[in-house]
């Protein structure tokens, strides 16, 4: 694929990386709110009196209304673009984050978590098309990579200090105090967040096509796009082990069937968060320079992921011993950038007014993916009495029809993206000067 900016390219540079950190920002503090619950499951369930089901609750109801948002959200940024989405995305988890704080009871907590999915379903579309509209395409891979990157140290912070602050101040005024990086990042898109550069707007839609049919041609398009529908099977297969371990039941895992202290928990999922940065620059650089990498590097993670998780779960001892578990974090954390080349398949599948679309498609695939399992893992973590080793056994059977689906896809996604760039150069050779 040339390297070349092609005409319409938006130029990049100094500017552009400023407004593009305003809504990287915004999806910092989403992944901070997101990933929250990871640190405090046990003191959940305590402080609300539920089993494992209940409590995998909170994180399924999340994951649902974030899936399920994918798309309307993905519209929403094609019609009104990135401030406005973002806007509204930060008032919502803002306040599904205060209302967790000062929940009196599981019910409103529930509801807390949602508004917060809902909140947090409306960022990294728009971080994503935003970054389209801001930097050249050749950029692409690196600069969704890059954004992947500092959504995890979003989930760094949940860990380190909104752990440390919850065993600190308390429940309330460790999650009242975290939300008040929500107004200050809402305030920030007010101000400085621009939707694209002067000169780089997209065409309108004719009036004409704004309704009900407009949605329909939007999806369907996206969704006849081989690419689009690969981009999800390699998110879905790709993202959901690491998600489920830190949105979640890792550290439950970690202390209760690997015999861990809380402390000693919570340094592997700091591992899992690092790795995740150290990988996601690694991929990023990888896949911009060699764009055939994208299929080996994502089924390479998985069988990766895959061999590590069998190697922990049925180690014949009671425990599997500390070399181990650090491996496996540090492989987790590749499933994090491997689940960012869903997009790379998408992208150009699809023109510019049909982005936001396709990314809503491709990123519901790794959030359904994981709140399947978690709600298997709770489930069969009360159907067996606590065995980790049969509940997390799901992770193989979700992984199994991914790859199945990878492989079904990859071919037909291939020649289509051949068609289109040599159709481009076509383009690209008749601009007049």
């Amino acid at each position: 694929m040339s390297n070349a900016t092609l005409p319409g390219d938006p130029p990049g540079g100094r500017r552009a990386v400023r407004v593009w950190a305003v809504g990287v920002a915004v999806y910092f503090v989403a992944v901070i709110f997101r990933t929250s619950l990871g640190v405090a499951g046990l003191d959940a369930a305590d402080r609300f009196h539920v089993n494992a089901s209940a409590l995998s609750t909170f994180s399924i109801l999340q994951l649902l209304v974030y899936a399920g948002m994918q798309i309307p959200v993905g519209l929403l940024v094609d019609r009104l673009g990135t401030k406005k989405v973002l806007g509204l995305g930060a008032v919502l988890f803002t306040a599904g984050q205060l209302g967790f704080a000062f929940s009196p009871s599981y019910g409103t907590a529930l509801a807390s978590r949602a508004l917060l999915g809902c909140g947090d379903a409306m960022t990294f579309i728009s971080v994503l098309r935003l970054g389209t509209r801001w930097f050249p395409a050749r950029r692409g891979p690196l600069v969704a990579q890059l954004a992947g990157l500092v959504g995890m140290a979003g989930n760094l912070v949940s860990t380190l200090v909104l752990a440390r602050l919850l065993h600190g101040v308390g429940w309330t005024a460790a999650f009242a105090g975290s939300a008040l990086a929500g107004v200050v990042v809402l305030v920030l898109t007010l101000l400085f967040l621009q939707d694209h550069p002067e000169g780089h707007e997209p065409e309108p839609e004719p009036s004409p096509h704004r309704g009900s049919a407009y949605v329909r041609r939007q999806i369907a398009a996206a969704w006849r796009e081989p690419g689009t529908r690969l981009g999800l099977w390699v998110h879905f297969t790709t993202q959901f082990p690491a998600m489920v371990f830190l949105l979640l039941w890792g550290l439950p895992f970690l202390v209760q069937a690997q015999g861990l202290s809380r402390a000693t928990a919570g340094e592997l999922l700091t591992l899992v968060v690092l790795s995740n940065m150290a990988v996601g620059l690694v991929y990023g650089q990888v896949v911009a320079r060699h764009h055939a990498a994208r299929l080996p590097l994502a089924l390479g993670t998985v069988a990766a992921t895959a061999a590590l998780w069998a190697l922990t779960l049925f180690w014949p001892g009671e425990h599997a011993p500390m070399g181990l578990l650090l491996v496996l974090c540090a492989v987790l954390g590749a499933c994090g950038p491997a689940s960012m080349l869903g997009f790379d398949f998408a992208r150009p599948a699809n023109p510019p007014e049909r982005q936001g679309t396709a990314s809503g498609i491709t990123n519901m695939g790794g959030f359904i993916a994981s709140m399947t399992t978690l709600f298997a893992v709770g489930v069969l973590l009360d159907a067996t009495g606590d065995d980790y080793t049969v509940a997390f056994s799901a992770v193989f059977v979700l992984q199994a029809l991914g790859v199945s689906q990878i492989l079904r896809l990859r071919g037909r996604a291939a020649r289509r993206e051949r068609e289109r760039l040599v159709a481009s150069r076509v383009e690209t050779v008749h601009v007049p000067a």
